[in-house]
């Protein structure tokens, strides 16, 4: 019998030996009256093996079990911190934020500068996408831990979620020492003064790249390329849109390499007008799916594009209306919508 089994065996034996005294109404122990503390060991015993079950239905079922035996504790002694601790963590642990937040808060009603709870709270609130208690939580915790910057890295991303960049922005500033060292601080920091349009962004950004020690966010690479274009430095953003395309592994919701093609075609035929290389990374871009005629259109628009450039865009834009329309020809219903869109594609062209 290997140690993971004697481990379940002898788990059971100890649930076994603590629910007795539930089977049979009297205590195991000499007191004879069932207490709040026995109740909460063997919640938390049911916790542990939850926490530990690789099967999915097994941990649903120890949780459950957990939950049962820690709220009989809570109902026998409601000044038990512990128990609502736990209930807010099997909360967490199975995705019900609200009812996590809600256990944490308990806590905190009777125990307002209780750290764990407050940091429990804020967390979850921000896992129910409930910024604005989570930004007050986390406000809390750092009048209590100010040098926390962990906290300070969390209520920061509270912040720019709230796009209070300017107040985000002045969080980080406490915590020189993480802007030095750490990575996901100096991101951060480098985005809230993008989102307000501070020159000081593309140094930030720069910094982040240096301290990084893993592979880039292609993300990240993708908004420093644009600091940079905005700031006219060209050359060192053509090299940023790059790099995000070759770290751009496989395409997220957020970002596709079709779009960081797209960008790289934009800037090489606005900046650098004579070279044909824009014009194929532009077809590259539709190739690989990249669709926005509208964004492609303000090409048409834009005096800095030769003519030569203009017309093979044009026909960029007839193919990809086209494709919409073989595409929506297979989908009954459809042929409306793709009528429109060629006229549109005829009107731009």
């Amino acid at each position: 019998m290997n140690n993971k089994v004697l481990q379940v065996f002898f788990a059971f034996v100890f649930l076994a030996a603590l629910s007795c005294v539930f089977l049979t109404a009297v205590s195991c122990t000499s007191g004879g009256a069932v207490t709040a503390e026995e109740y909460f060991s063997i919640g938390m015993a049911y916790y542990e093996m939850g926490q530990t079950a690789t099967n999915a239905s097994n941990r649903e079922k120890y949780f459950k079990e957990a939950e049962k035996w820690l709220n009989r504790a809570r109902a026998m002694d409601k000044t038990m911190t512990a128990s609502d601790y736990n209930l807010g963590r099997i909360a967490y642990e199975t995705g019900r934020y609200e009812d996590a937040a809600k256990n944490f808060e308990r806590i905190l009603s009777k125990d307002p500068q209780n750290i764990m709870a407050l940091k429990a709270a804020a967390y979850s609130r921000i896992k129910n996408g409930n910024l604005e208690k989570a930004e007050a939580l986390y406000n809390r915790v750092l009048t209590l831990v100010p040098e926390g910057a962990d906290d300070g890295f969390n209520y920061a991303l509270v912040l720019y979620g709230m796009k209070k960049y300017d107040k985000c922005e002045e969080v980080l500033g406490r915590y020189p020492f993480a802007l030095e060292e750490n990575a996901a601080t100096i991101l951060l920091l480098a985005r809230a003064q993008k989102a307000q349009n501070k020159v000081e962004a593309a140094d930030t950004y720069a910094k982040w790249l240096n301290v990084n020690t893993g592979t880039p966010n292609p993300q990240g690479l993708y908004e420093y390329a644009q600091v940079l274009e905005s700031a006219g430095l060209y050359a060192r953003a053509l090299e940023q849109y790059n790099k995000a395309i070759e770290t751009l592994t496989s395409d997220t919701a957020d970002l596709k390499k079709s779009k960081l093609r797209f960008e790289k075609a934009r800037l090489l035929l606005t900046a650098d007008p004579e070279n044909s290389e824009g014009i194929t990374e532009l077809k590259a871009s539709a190739d690989e799916g990249f669709d926005d005629t509208e964004a492609i259109e303000l090409l048409l628009k834009d005096e800095r594009v030769t003519q030569v450039h203009k017309d093979e865009i044009k026909k960029i834009i007839y193919d990809i209306l086209n494709k919409g329309k073989e595409k929506d020809k297979e989908e009954p219903g459809s042929t409306e919508e793709s009528e429109k869109a060629e006229e549109k594609g005829e009107e731009s062209i």
